[in-house]
């Protein structure tokens, strides 16, 4: 009689399902806001290496310069030039977080000024 009494109580029951609930939905919610973290950010670099592309496809090195300074953070900047077309790729890494580990990388394409040495063959 006393074992039945015990299945039958439920009180502590909705106790016990928040303990558990509320951890799940603090490490989903952490995950969608690193998340847009990271999606931001990646933003921010394609943005970052279009414009060092095209400052530095019509000849502006110093501007191009410039702007990368401007960037806060520890930044890697890599290029690819086939003689018309300037490619520049941006890498950085979140401050901070739960997705610290990871690297977002932006990149952006401008084609070469005539005066810089790029341009159609004849």
């Amino acid at each position: 009689m006393l074992l039945g009494a015990l299945a039958a109580d439920r009180r502590g029951s909705v106790t016990a399902e928040f303990a558990i609930t509320v951890p799940a939905v603090l490490l989903v919610l952490g995950l969608v806001v690193g998340s847009v973290q990271l999606a931001a950010q990646r933003v921010s670099l394609t943005a970052l290496a279009g414009d060092v592309a095209r400052l530095e496809a019509r000849g502006d090195s110093a501007l191009a310069a410039a702007r990368l300074s401007s960037v806060t953070g520890s930044i890697s900047i890599t290029r690819n030039d086939d003689g018309r077309v300037l490619c520049v790729a941006a890498t950085m890494g979140p401050d901070a977080g739960i997705l610290a580990a990871l690297s977002v990388t932006g990149r952006g394409c401008a084609a070469k000024s005539e005066a810089v040495g790029g341009g159609a063959q004849p």
